[in-house]
């Protein structure tokens, strides 16, 4: 009967602020209620109506009988040698993602997840193997960067400096709460949008969607090949959305949002390491203004794809360089604990909870 009574509950934080006013007004309470409830909720992170300490016993009694808060739990932790923490997070509803907190001598940064599983089949990613079970609520992302916060703090004295949508599954697939959880996090937590980058694997009409609202968060595409046949081969969903029509929608960002993009790039051993494909990414980063990440492939157990040689990468790097386009090489972190880009995949718990 518990259980029939909790699911009738609506979460509260799935409530905007002035629905909160409303239902404080209806049971003939001050609406000004609505803000500290909001700012325990958002601003305090607080996952219990007892600990909301400036609400009246009677608010508070009647916040839990009208609502619940579904927050998410930290079901388990690991840490790298090289200080990368990897969080096993637990949701309410007994299913499970990952997220993962980067320090280095200066920043901190939060590496969150927006799917249960992933919506796409990019074949080097380790997250893509696991079913798309559902989305991940406007809260779940929040609890996981609070998480990671607290733990910064804990660790390394400091709070998030960056938070990055490159965790488990497609952020534009959950277009609507990612873009709520981001206004969350800013509002809430006082986070600049500069600093949080939301990285796709490219969908031409979200990415329009997304310029035309102007966010000020930064975008990062995950292309990892500029030659048509390898793009469609490594990631089979991209024969949908031709790398002419990917690259209208990024020069359709620049255009509204003035904001550079970020294209990340995996090499590996006979797949995408031929002076063509230097050439190929060349080219197609020329034609809109950006900076080009090399990131370390890190091994999911697939021997189809092997890291490119170290003099693959620094021909990369010596061509993007002549050509005048800004290049990172980004080394791995949490590799030891499988924490490292496209190594989410759920090893710390079960996907879902027996």
């Amino acid at each position: 009967m518990a259980s029939e009574d909790l699911r009738e509950k609506r979460d509260i934080r799935a409530l905007g602020k002035e629905e909160l006013r409303e239902f404080f007004k209806s049971n003939n309470q001050a609406a000004f209620r609505a803000d500290q409830v909001y700012s325990w909720l958002w601003e305090k992170g607080v996952h219990d109506f007892e600990s909301m300490t400036n609400l009246s016993k009677e608010t508070r009694q009647l916040l839990s009988e009208s609502f619940v808060i579904n927050n998410v739990s930290v079901d388990r932790s690991q840490k790298s040698a090289d200080g990368t923490i990897k969080n096993a997070i637990r949701l309410h509803d007994g299913l499970a993602v990952e997220s993962v907190l980067i320090p280095t001598a200066t920043r901190s940064t939060a590496c969150v997840s927006s799917q249960v599983g992933c919506s796409l089949d990019c074949q080097f990613c380790a997250t893509s193997k696991l079913k798309r079970m559902r989305n991940l609520e406007p809260d779940e992302i929040y609890d996981q960067v609070v998480a990671l916060d607290r733990e910064s703090k804990k660790y390394y004295n400091r709070g998030l400096s960056n938070i990055v949508f490159m965790g488990m599954g497609e952020p534009l697939m959950n277009y609507n709460n990612v873009v709520k959880a981001v206004d969350k996090i800013c509002n809430g937590l006082g986070m600049s949008p500069k600093r949080i980058t939301v990285s796709t694997s490219g969908i031409p009409k979200m990415i329009r969607k997304l310029a035309d609202e102007n966010p000020r968060f930064q975008l990062a595409l995950s292309l990892h090949s500029a030659r048509e046949e390898v793009r469609n081969q490594i990631m089979p969903f991209s024969n949908r959305f031709p790398l002419v029509e990917l690259m209208d929608s990024l020069q359709y960002w620049y255009a509204k949002t003035k904001s550079r993009i970020t294209l990340e790039y995996l090499i590996w051993n006979e797949v995408n390491d031929t002076p063509e494909d230097i050439k190929a990414l060349v080219s197609y980063a020329k034609k809109v203004p950006c900076k080009v990440n090399i990131i370390e492939y890190n091994p999911i157990g697939d021997d189809q794809f092997q890291a490119a040689s170290p003099e693959i990468i620094t021909a990369y790097e010596k061509a993007l360089t002549a050509a005048r386009i800004t290049v990172t090489v980004r080394r791995s972190r949490g590799k030891d604990i499988d924490a490292a880009c496209g190594q989410l995949a759920n090893k710390l718990v079960p996907l879902t909870k027996e």
